[in-house]
């Protein structure tokens, strides 16, 4: 169809893998409605050539401008962020600055905006761990209070934000495009079979572990403390457990000279399409990732999050994820809840039509 608004221009920034998944179902809406859209990739973590084939195996169009900013301090990185924004935004004069999330760039996108005088509007707001030695609650934060548009995934998310004293005029609950992006991507995967022979191992019969976080893997003790922990697992549960491990984590578990246990098996980071394939037949999931929670709910799949707290109590109320921590002896007893548990929960975060949804509000304000 033509495109109603000419104009009116929408400018998605995006940093991280994490974020182009939850925007991708935006980014396919914006394309098949023949919306104009600036696509902004700002490199946070990835240099663009790594994340080339993530966009085209994603099948979406190759970003409008790629920063190239890469990973610094935190103050060096959202310094280059803001600057390079800058530049973009000046040049493109978009009507709105979509972000998502809770990274570096996600703050840098919605400061410049602001004081560029452009508005702002957050896809996932309201999430809260209220662990504020956390860098991703500190910019969700601020984030939540710069924007003009707060899309809430849920109803307890909206409750946040209106007890945080933002209006509700600005709030939106649309469901998280999480639910649109695994619905539109399981379409795109191929069965792992070859991976799983490769491996020896059968759907339904290993763990999948993912581990990243920096208060977790910049610490020997917690690091060392996970391994442990799996170790129990296997010893009871006698399934393998599949860990695409990043660099970082590898020069971690280097550096501390921690052992990880023969049942753990490490592979080079997978494509986003490998993993969920993979995740979508595994029998559990022992994850300190936010994404990777609502994943494991959303696929029905059991999850341990080892960490103290969640941004994602949903999952919590609904029986799809424990917390667990670190103590090695907590990830045993939180595993064997959770591999006993029925699969039946309901999924909390939609019904995947978030991005659908989000748009139409977005044009509805710009």
């Amino acid at each position: 169809m033509d495109n109603q608004h000419p104009t009116k221009k929408i400018a998605i920034v995006v940093g991280t893998r994490p974020e182009i998944i939850k925007m991708a179902p935006i980014i396919r809406y914006c394309e098949r409605e023949k919306i104009r859209t600036i696509l902004i990739h700002t490199g946070q973590h990835y240099s663009y050539d790594m994340d080339r084939i993530f966009f085209h195996d994603l099948k979406l169009p190759e970003p409008s401008y790629n920063l190239e900013v890469g990973s610094h301090s935190h103050g060096k990185q959202t310094g280059l962020l803001l600057m390079r924004l800058e530049e973009v935004l000046i040049e493109e004069k978009p009507s709105i600055v979509l972000v998502e999330g809770d990274t570096n760039s996600v703050l840098a996108g919605g400061l410049i905006s602001v004081k560029m005088g452009i508005p702002v509007g957050h896809v996932e707001a309201g999430l809260r761990s209220y662990d504020r030695e956390m860098p991703e609650e500190l910019n969700r934060v601020l984030v939540d209070h710069l924007s003009s548009l707060l899309f809430a995934p849920t109803e307890p998310t909206q409750k946040i934000l209106l007890n945080e004293g933002i209006s509700q005029e600005k709030i939106y609950v649309t469901g998280n495009t999480i639910v649109d992006a695994v619905h539109q991507n399981l379409s795109l995967i191929d069965h792992p079979k070859e991976y799983l022979e490769k491996l020896d191992i059968h759907p339904r019969e290993y763990m999948i572990l993912t581990l990243h976080r920096q208060e977790n893997v910049d610490n020997a003790n917690k690091l060392s403390n996970v391994f442990s922990g799996l170790e129990l697992v296997h010893s009871e549960f006698k399934m393998p457990i599949l860990y695409p491990i990043h660099p970082r984590t590898r020069k971690r578990i280097s550096q501390f000279q921690v052992k990880v246990p023969s049942c753990v098996i490490l592979s080079d980071p997978l494509g986003y399409l490998s993993f969920l394939g993979l995740f979508n037949l595994s029998r559990l999931v022992l994850t300190d990732s936010g994404g990777i929670q609502e994943e494991a709910c959303i696929l029905k799949i059991p999850s341990v999050t080892l960490r103290e707290n969640t941004e994602r109590p949903e999952t919590l109320e609904v029986g799809s994820n424990i917390l667990a921590g670190t103590d090695p002896h907590r990830i045993l007893e939180s595993t064997r809840q959770m591999m006993k548990r029925e699969c039946v929960w309901e999924n909390p975060f939609g019904d995947g039509s978030s991005a659908q949804q989000i748009i139409q509000i977005v044009m509805g304000n710009i």
